[in-house]
């Protein structure tokens, strides 16, 4: 028998482990703080309410944690690196919001059934190793009638073509689901489908901005992990290369000669809790 995506089962565990090991690399907080907008629509789309329970999953350095605390909202902040936990904490603090801060799995949440009235996550949740699982812990804390909200990466935005261009390198483990998945219609059916009553989904559009293509070249490979470990797991010639590739996509898909303007579709979906 021919093996193919469908047939090879990886071991999600290894995936999850060498996952953690790769985003605890960099420094993820340097590129969310530049995705805070993202978290402020997602909070609006869900029409967040004052003193609702809500808990932000995979929540790296607080973007959608700090927009509900905005709206006092009774926030817990949940990842599974702690140092983007210690990052959102600062974060809140500076701005004298109350935030509760929790190391957590995202595919093995450690609260009740119906512990929460909305669940959010913003290009967090998408990169699980296990992606049902993940689906699953989501729906199991959601209250009936809640919301489940997410931001998640398209495969045809900017972003998808980063990916596919480091895939080209480095390929990802044979048999994972991409996490671009999360950020098609289908893909989110199928997770959540028979949970929920009601499921929108919302083609938006994150613009990055740097001085440069090289700029957000340089940053991204220094402190955005799967980034940065792409790059070290080349020789210095297929790394040369890389960067010359991405160089040149972040250039024209630039608006701007000048500086790098590049709009990102992603995903607003809000799941309306059967």
């Amino acid at each position: 028998m021919t093996l193919t995506a469908e047939t090879i089962q990886p071991d999600l565990g290894a995936v999850k482990h060498r996952q953690k090991t790769v985003w605890s690399s960099g420094d993820y907080p340097a590129v969310g703080t530049t995705l805070q907008i993202t978290g402020e629509q997602l909070a609006e789309a869900m029409d967040l309410r004052p003193d609702a329970r809500v808990l932000d999953v995979a929540a790296g350095n607080g973007n959608a944690t700090l927009a509900a605390a905005r709206r006092f909202c009774n926030v817990v902040s949940t990842d599974y690196v702690a140092g983007w936990l210690r990052n959102g904490m600062e974060r809140a603090e500076a701005e004298r919001l109350e935030v509760a801060f929790r190391e957590a799995d995202a595919e093995d949440l450690p609260f009740s059934d119906a512990s929460f009235d909305a669940v959010m996550s913003t290009f967090g949740v998408m990169f699980t190793a296990n992606q049902d699982a993940a689906a699953g812990e989501l729906l199991r804390v959601c209250r009936g009638g809640g919301k489940i909200g997410l931001a998640n990466w398209t495969p045809d935005g900017f972003v998808g073509e980063v990916f596919r261009t480091i895939g080209r390198y480095n390929p990802p483990p044979a048999g994972v689901r991409s996490p671009l998945e999360w950020g098609t219609e289908s893909r989110i059916a199928a997770l959540f489908g028979e949970g929920a009553s009601d499921i929108r989904f919302v083609r938006s559009q994150f613009t990055f901005r740097f001085r440069s293509a090289q700029h957000w070249v340089d940053l991204w490979k220094a402190v955005y992990g799967p980034m940065r470990a792409a790059f070290a797991a080349l020789s210095p010639e297929k790394a040369e290369a890389l960067e010359a590739d991405l160089v040149a996509l972040g250039t024209a898909r630039s608006r701007s000669e000048d500086t790098m303007i590049v709009p990102s579709e992603y995903a607003e979906v809000v799941i309306l809790r059967a």
